[in-house]
Parts: structure tokens; C-alpha cells; sequence
């Protein structure tokens, strides 16, 4: 565990970066894209490469943020407990892509936290279009975004009812899987658990996902939003 920027007193957040798992979503290069925003936010920023993080209750108490991508991967019972335990606590917890939304695909609690588990990307890598949802038009995350376009995995995902969608996209047919035509997936989301926020953003398989100009601004601001 390395430390990104020194602890100054009074005035600072506390973000915890936890980066692993699968190493073809990049969560080292993907995470540093956001880092340096962070800071620029009065952040105090830890990274940590291991889900043992979860386990040090100090670390976690202290923590407005934790910024997860790790992919797929397992999660202890323990471990899951002490990330359940920080977020009802008021602790942020947000992501993207599969860095939150496909980890830990065996752990029931860990998805009920989230509120959606990754299924399929059934065109692998295409165009489409992430929408807003209109009546969220004026919350802080989407504010001013009305729709944006991307070539990157569009994810089919079983998603909890009570998520605040904030921006979804819809998919055309499949020959393996003709019944997902014209279904509208939520793409982008927010929701409570206990006293603390989460984000999920789906959009985020490759580095230049991140660089798209609203996906960028959707996820700086989510990160802000989930934080205490």
C-alpha cells in the first residue's frame, strides 16, 4: 500500500484507491487518470492493491471515498464485511465499468450493495448512445448532459429496481439473442446503502472510454458526489 499524498490536518477528504483483479480493464492507468482530480479536490489519496484494505477498520473510518476497480476476482466474507460495515457507516463508494459492476460476481451481498452485476456485452465492442434520463436531467451528476456516443462494451446487466437510473442505453438485436432488442439497460446509476452513496457508471472498458468528454465529467462528479 503506497501513500499518494501526505495527510495535511484540517480541510481534507480521505479517498482510498483499491486497484486488482483483472488486469485487462487497466486499474492502474485507469485509477491515475483520476487521482491528480481528486487531489485537486482536497483530497488526501491511499492506494491499495489489496482487498485486505477492507479489513483495517481505522483505515476505513477515516475514508469519505473509496474508488474501486477490480474486476472479477473473490472477496472474502470478511472482507465484504468491513466494505459493508464503511459504507453504511457514510463511506462513498464508486466506480466504473467492471471495476465495480463485475467484481466479486459470486458474492450475493457485494452485488446488493452495488445494485448490478454485469451478464453480458453481446456485440463485444460497438457504437451507441448513453441517454440521460430526462426527468434527471438537473441532478449534479448528469447536469447539462443530455446524451452522449461511445464505441466500447455496451453492458447487459440484472440491476436492482430501487437504483436511481440516471442515464441508460438500449440495445439493437442479437442473432443469439433476439429478445434484448429494444431493451433499455441502465447505464448509469446511483443509490444508498445505509448512510453512504454509491456511484456506477457501466461505460469504462478502455482508457480512451475515460478520456470521452462526458464520461470523464459524469464520473468526476460522481466521485464527489458519493464522497461523505
Amino acid at each position: 500500500m503506497t501513500t499518494a499524498t501526505a495527510p495535511e490536518a484540517g480541510g481534507k477528504r480521505r479517498a482510498l484507491v483499491v486497484r486488482g483483479g483483472w488486469d485487462g480493464h487497466v486499474p492502474v492507468e485507469s485509477t491515475d487518470r483520476f487521482i491528480p482530480y481528486l487531489e485537486k479536490n482536497h483530497f488526501d489519496v491511499e492506494i491499495s492493491d489489496t482487498l485486505d484494505s477492507y479489513l483495517d477498520a481505522d483505515l476505513l473510518e477515516s475514508a469519505d471515498l473509496i474508488l474501486q476497480i477490480w474486476t472479477m476476482g473473490e472477496i472474502t466474507k470478511e472482507q465484504r464485511e468491513g466494505l459493508d460495515k464503511a459504507i453504511r457507516s457514510g463511506t462513498g463508494f464508486a466506480g466504473w465499468h467492471g471495476g465495480i459492476a463485475d467484481a466479486f460476481r459470486a458474492d450475493l451481498e457485494y452485488n446488493f450493495i452495488v445494485g448490478g452485476q454485469f451478464i453480458c456485452h453481446p456485440h463485444g465492442f460497438v457504437d451507441y448512445d448513453v441517454e440521460v434520463v430526462p426527468e434527471k436531467a438537473d441532478h449534479p451528476i448528469v447536469q447539462g448532459i443530455d446524451r452522449f456516443s461511445v464505441h466500447t462494451e455496451q453492458y447487459y446487466i440484472h440491476a436492482d429496481p430501487s437504483n436511481n437510473v440516471l442515464a441508460t442505453t438500449t440495445f439493437p438485436a442479437h442473432d443469439n439473442y433476439p429478445w434484448i432488442e429494444g431493451v433499455t439497460m441502465p447505464a448509469i446509476w446511483t443509490r444508498t446503502w445505509g448512510q453512504g452513496r454509491v456511484f456506477v457508471c457501466t461505460v469504462g472498458h478502455k482508457l480512451d472510454d475515460l478520456d470521452t468528454p462526458e464520461v470523464r465529467t459524469i464520473i468526476e462528479r460522481g466521485l464527489l458526489w458519493a464522497s461523505r
